[in-house]
């Protein structure tokens, strides 16, 4: 796999994480939450195609029916938790933050599920899995930041009413991996 098709593939793989950094960048978007939401989906997007190389057809036949159950429902719990958030005050929901804690490693294990099945596809091919790993890594931390930073400013013009579209973004994404796998 040439440099280009690789990049194409991390472009690809970063869609939902982009995505989801959007829809939780309307209400996280202090520096530290950017910062940690960033590293964290492109740490999970890169060792999810590392464990699918190294893991092989072994792991792939038993996750391959469940992938998009998993990433449907923790999508929609985190989309149900920003819709019910955005119907009470600031001061009510201050302390709950989705880029710390079990709501991170959900939201990084969701959008990056479908990289599991990438590596497995590149263990098949010639490709360098270390420039995988980085590239695809890379691309989807990136792609995080850029949806935060550009939703921050968003949220500043719009206000609650993007948090609770977020959410039923959040929720239609986890339906169309659901679709998606069905068909």
């Amino acid at each position: 796999m040439s440099f280009w098709d690789l990049l194409l593939l991390a472009i690809a793989l970063a869609a939902d994480a982009f995505s989801v950094g959007a829809a939780v960048g309307l209400r996280h978007n202090a520096p530290r939450q950017v910062f940690r939401l960033s590293f964290h989906f492109g740490l999970f997007q890169a060792l999810m195609p590392l464990f699918g190389a190294l893991a092989g057809h072994f792991i792939f036949v038993y996750i391959e029916r469940w992938d998009h159950w998993i990433a449907f429902g923790l999508l929609c719990i985190i989309g149900i938790k920003m819709i019910v958030t955005s119907f009470h005050s600031d001061d009510e929901y201050k302390d709950i933050d989705l880029t710390r804690g079990l709501s991170l490693v959900a939201l990084s294990v969701a959008v990056s599920i479908d990289a599991l099945a990438a590596g497995l596809s590149l263990s098949a091919t010639n490709t360098s899995l270390t420039a995988a790993v980085v590239t695809i890594g890379v691309v989807a931390a990136l792609a995080t930041l850029i949806a935060m930073l550009a939703a921050n400013r968003i949220h500043a013009r719009i206000g609650r009413k993007c948090e609770f579209i977020a959410g039923f973004v959040l929720i239609f994404l986890g339906f169309r991996i659901l679709y998606s796998h069905m068909m």
